[in-house]
């Protein structure tokens, strides 16, 4: 995946042709992935770009505080040398303005783009509890069954809390731990069992069926949307 620097948009030569060029280029790729549907690593890099965007144009008199939680330490000083020497000039400053403005207009689409199909998977998404569940669930299995696909994935997961000066969050943690062929015989339930007899450091897991009703590449589409989803079922239900 052809990928921006973090601040693409003020480094190197501030032309508002040349970034231009970067900016499609880029765009271009992540445009040809939603076109196969392939939403990771894309949607996110691309959300993560737009919103740098909006932070520069909303603060872009403190440059140098923007972006504490995205910047290693090394980054900062950068970025404070890079606009020292930029905030005196009239010409630079309206030229990444010019570039930022674009930016955003180009990016706009291919977002809304992401979030239709995002959205349209997330609501193909079904996912029902295995057994009973017990009351602390935020570690267990999921198996995972996309579309009519003979083969269910069988994950081990665990919900972790973390937390930014803002807000919590709930996070996930996976590991596959098996495959089975779907069958009358392999059923979640079935599954759960065997899990439970060979997996001894879980004697009492939560375990949730997952499930689409459409087939979606995998690694790059349904997993990443299908532990959002989990998350969410799981932070609601406890």
């Amino acid at each position: 995946m052809k990928s921006l620097s973090r601040n693409w948009f003020i480094e190197g030569s501030i032309d508002f042709e040349y970034k231009k060029y970067v900016l499609l280029d880029y765009l271009q790729e992540i445009n040809r992935h939603f076109d196969k549907s392939h939403l990771y690593p894309n949607l996110s890099d691309l959300i993560f770009h737009y919103n740098n965007l909006l932070d520069f144009k909303q603060n872009k008199t403190l440059l140098q505080q923007n972006f504490p939680q995205r910047l290693t330490q090394a980054d900062i000083e950068a970025v404070k040398l890079t606009y020292q020497k930029m905030v005196n000039d009239d010409y630079t400053m309206n030229e990444i303005e010019q570039i930022i403005s674009y930016a955003l207009r180009k990016m706009d689409p291919a977002l809304q783009t992401g979030k239709q199909i995002y959205d349209f998977v997330e609501s193909c998404v079904d996912i029902d509890p295995v057994g009973v569940v017990p009351l602390l669930p935020y570690e267990g299995y999921f198996t995972l069954r996309n579309g009519v696909a003979k083969i269910n994935h069988v994950y081990e997961y665990q919900v972790t809390l973390f937390e930014n000066k803002d807000d919590k969050y709930r996070g996930i943690h996976i590991k596959l731990v098996d495959t089975f062929e779907h069958s009358l015989i392999n059923t979640p339930e079935s599954i759960k069992q065997q899990l439970i007899r060979n997996r001894k450091h879980l004697p009492n897991p939560a375990m949730y069926h997952v499930q689409t009703s459409v087939t979606f590449p995998l690694e790059q589409t349904l997993l990443p949307v299908a532990k959002r989803s989990l998350v969410k079922y799981i932070s609601d239900a406890a």
